[in-house]
């Protein structure tokens, strides 16, 4: 195959991946950040850069896990940044959601994750909502396992003190 060939089905193949992962990493971005337009920002941030080294990552074991791993860097990278600590003014929320969701409770939970340190956040996220194992999420993070099962339960303890009386209500 060409040289030309061969970069366009390359670029297929990202086109083809980001299509089907970008929504998750965006679902993950917004749970790291709380912040909608941050989350865009990260998930592109994160497209960007496999984009940048596709060749590396298409032949990675997991791409998936990849990417979340740029994701979470990417957020990790952004929460050092002296700017990051800027919190824009919120604007209204949509007054409809999607069946079956309960928006009081995913604000409740979004703020409580909100609260917390970003690599206690950045923990949780992984371990509980993309449901990584500790090796895992130790090697997404570059932290060791023991430090992230302390960490997640830290900051699992936090966050039940955060949600409260509300707790009951995530637990059916």
């Amino acid at each position: 195959m060409a040289v030309g060939g061969r970069r366009a089905e390359q670029q297929r193949e990202f086109e083809e991946f980001a299509r089907a992962r970008g929504t998750g990493l965006f679902r993950s971005a917004l749970l790291l950040c709380g912040d909608w337009h941050l989350a865009e920002d990260l998930t592109q941030t994160a497209l960007a850069r496999i984009y940048a080294s596709w060749n590396r990552v298409r032949q990675a074991d997991n791409p998936e896990a990849y990417a979340h791993t740029v994701l979470v860097r990417a957020y990790l990278s952004h929460r050092r940044l002296r700017r990051s600590t800027e919190q824009p003014a919120l604007g209204e929320l949509p007054e409809e959601t999607a069946p079956g969701e309960d928006p009081t409770l995913r604000v409740a939970l979004l703020a409580a994750l909100a609260r917390l340190a970003p690599k206690d956040r950045a923990v949780l996220v992984l371990r509980y909502w993309e449901d990584r194992s500790v090796e895992q999420t130790a090697a997404a993070l570059q932290l060791s396992a023991g430090t992230v099962r302390a960490r997640s339960l830290r900051a699992l303890g936090r966050l039940r003190a955060l949600l409260g009386s509300q707790l009951d209500t995530f637990v059916t």
